[in-house]
């Protein structure tokens, strides 16, 4: 009896321990954790069917043009340069310190979650996790704003997608991607390097945190102006096995986005999905007809490959041309995030409207300032004009902004 007894227990701690390594290999491999993939769909951690339906946080931490109501600045390095030529570098700084203190906020978060998103897109730039000087920094607080949108995602149960829009010596070769005109991400060693060493300290940094949905590689590669395009597309695919073992290197819990080509819209260039068990793809749209036979390309590569497929960016079009393409695309199971969550004067979620002050600094930004003689004759009264300035970052404040309630809807979601 004893001897029953004796193995009865030891069967049993057996049995627990070998119930303690299956648990402890799951958590090591972040499988009951994370969201993961299973053929065409996104599955949670619960288990159930993941639908992505969001917004971007875009102009944030990557400011574009014209979501300021600028045309000729329109990416971010020609926005600083223009702020330093109508108030010095000193108060452009301080500019930018509270554009991202204020832009998006803990409250703005609470809102799109209050509409019942479950997702949001956060673009960046490379800079924020580099020395580089960008938005009044030389040494980037990309961890610190990203882990306080970590954090209030993680309080109203959202999940995040961080996506490079703008990378190392640019990756589009368009204002986009804050580049000097082309694609060097494509063709230089060192870029590409910097590229995934940066992708490999983020992936450390947030390797165990589950409120992190995807890593998307970069946005919008390759514009369609360069002769040499074909050639350039066919270092795309190389670039992503390369930044994804390196991701790989330190995390093997979260999901990487590829974007085709082209605005995100040409996926010909790809011939291999099998060198990783957590890639999926992203595409973007914003025009033409709202059905399915329009984007019949995507729908087919999605199905070819047997992986999941999202909308990164739709937005800028009327309400029922979104409310049919959203419709398009639940019917075909592609999930989506609007494009920009806010902007000056309309066109998104929520509307910054900055005043009268502000058309003095839009009028010298679109102004020639191609010589020292044409920016002193541009600039206007300093005391307008930071006036003007701090007008833009209260107008920008959640409270002081304007819900589009109709392009909201338009989305499926709930003002």
């Amino acid at each position: 009896m004893k001897r029953l007894i004796f193995l009865g227990v030891a069967l049993a701690a057996m049995l627990t321990a070998c119930g303690s390594q299956e648990q402890s290999q799951a958590q090591a491999d972040g499988s009951s954790a994370f969201v993961r993939i299973d053929g065409t769909n996104l599955i949670t951690p619960q288990g159930d069917t993941l639908f992505i339906l969001g917004t971007n946080l875009g102009n944030w931490l990557n400011p574009e043009g014209y979501m300021f109501g600028f045309r000729r600045v329109n990416s971010p390095h020609f926005i600083d340069e223009m702020l330093c030529q109508l108030v010095g570098p000193t108060e452009a700084r301080k500019f930018w310190k509270a554009f991202k203190d204020n832009y998006i906020t803990r409250a703005d978060i609470d809102y799109i979650a209050s509409t019942g998103a479950n997702t949001i897109r956060l673009p960046f730039h490379y800079k924020l996790f580099t020395d580089e000087d960008y938005m009044g920094l030389t040494s980037g607080d990309g961890f610190e704003r990203v882990d306080s949108v970590v954090e209030w995602c993680r309080a109203n149960g959202l999940y995040l997608i961080l996506d490079m829009h703008d990378a190392p010596g640019g990756q589009t070769g368009d204002n986009i991607d804050d580049s000097y005109g082309y694609p060097w991400l494509l063709t230089d060693e060192a870029s590409q390097q910097q590229f995934c060493d940066i992708w490999r300290s983020i992936a450390d940094h947030y390797k165990d945190e589950p409120t992190i949905l995807a890593y998307e590689l970069i946005n919008e590669p390759i514009a369609p102006y360069f002769a040499e395009m074909d050639s350039l597309n066919s270092l795309l695919e190389p670039l992503h096995k390369r930044a994804v073992k390196a991701i790989r290197e330190v995390d093997n819990n979260h999901i990487v986005m590829l974007g085709g080509a082209q605005w995100n819209g040409n996926f010909t260039p790809f011939t291999d999905w099998t060198y990783d068990d957590k890639i999926m793809y992203t595409c973007h749209r914003y025009g033409g007809d709202p059905t399915a036979d329009a984007i019949r390309g995507i729908i087919d590569f999605r199905d070819k490959t047997g992986l999941p497929m999202y909308m990164g960016e739709i937005g800028h079009n009327t309400d029922e041309w979104q409310a049919a393409f959203c419709q398009t695309m639940r019917d075909n199971n592609i999930g989506y995030t609007f494009w920009p969550y806010k902007k000056a004067f309309g066109s998104c979620f929520t509307s910054v409207e900055p005043g009268e002050d502000w058309r003095l600094v839009v009028d010298f930004a679109e102004s020639p300032r191609s010589d020292y003689r044409q920016i002193r004759e541009a600039r206007p009264d300093q005391a307008t004009a930071l006036k003007a300035l701090n007008g833009f970052i209260e107008a920008s404040r959640f409270a002081n902004t304007h819900p589009q309630e109709g392009y909201i809807r338009s989305l499926g979601l709930n003002p």
